[in-house]
């Protein structure tokens, strides 16, 4: 029987349009808000269809949605993209909104945005809304899903929820549970670099070693095809965790609190145009299709 892969897009930020959250220090700050590069918007616009195309932008994950819906459609406008709109939904009753429902069946592409990524977890879970997000997804070759931070860490079916970069090397300090099921076989992070989170994603996939960990630094995203295809897009760096030949690892043994100890974890970089294969676990120094078409003729 032939595998089916997923037909739609995803797009996963690294984040840094969202600083009006710090999980990890509790606070929350109004007035400091920016947007990443245009640069991965215009990506966006693109996979999406084009400037006409339709964006829903869902700021649940967000303490400050009004806020950062205006943000995205602000940054939207000036790359000339206006056919977008804002899905306020804060809840699972907003979540079963014929409004929401409509709105999502008849767009082009859904955008995340940053924030919390248990919030999406918690709020779309089960739901039909997350019902017809797979569905669409999964069956339709011109729909986009784009997330940024939290929104890009939520996409996975295994997702990080919580963990401080700082006590990440030890037993028990990196909280995980189940994210909105998108794609399988990964665990992604975000802010990666910035926010020192090395040691939060090895921890992450030391227990889950099946998962390929996709570490997302800020201006920097995975477009992610077929559920398995990632090219790296963006100013930035994306780090690539394989643990699948890990050799010896204390994770299992050790009380919760001690330090962890991990032997023949593969470590992979990532700048724009790089990609990597997930179920192959193989690196691509050309992802886009263009290149990867020359390439080939080239060493035929």
């Amino acid at each position: 029987m032939t595998q089916q892969y997923p037909k739609g897009k995803l797009i996963a930020v690294g984040g840094a349009e969202d600083k009006g959250t710090d999980l990890e220090k509790g606070e929350i700050r109004r007035n400091n808000l920016n947007f990443f590069e245009l640069g991965i918007l215009r990506r966006i616009v693109e996979e999406a269809g084009g400037p006409e195309s339709r964006i829903e932008v869902v700021t649940t994950a967000s303490m400050i949605p009004d806020e950062v819906g205006a943000n995205y459609l602000n940054a939207f406008g000036k790359i000339g993209c206006t056919n977008v709109g804002v899905m306020r939904i804060r809840d699972r009753a907003d979540a079963a909104e014929q409004e929401y429902i409509d709105r999502l069946l008849n767009c082009d592409a859904v955008m995340m945005s940053g924030g919390n990524q248990l919030r999406l977890s918690a709020t779309f879970g089960g739901t039909r809304f997350g019902q017809i997000l797979l569905h669409r997804y999964h069956n339709e070759s011109r729909f986009l899903i784009a997330g940024t931070s939290a929104g890009a860490m939520a996409m996975s079916n295994t997702m990080i929820y919580e963990g401080d970069a700082a006590q990440a090397h030890l037993k028990g300090k990196v909280k995980i549970t189940t994210g909105l099921g998108l794609v399988d076989h990964v665990i992604i992070d975000s802010h990666f670099e910035k926010r020192g989170r090395f040691g939060r994603l090895a921890q992450a996939v030391a227990t889950n070693p099946s998962c390929i960990g996709i570490g997302l630094g800020e201006d920097t995203g995975m477009l992610i095809t077929e559920g398995n295809k990632m090219e790296a897009i963006g100013s930035g760096l994306v780090m690539i965790l394989d643990g699948h030949d890990i050799m010896y690892s204390n994770i299992a043994d050790i009380p919760e609190g001690n330090p962890i100890s991990i032997e023949n974890l593969k470590v992979h970089f990532c700048e724009k145009g790089n990609g990597y294969l997930v179920k192959e676990r193989t690196y691509l120094m050309e992802a886009r299709e263009g290149a990867l078409i020359k390439k080939q003729v080239h060493v035929e």
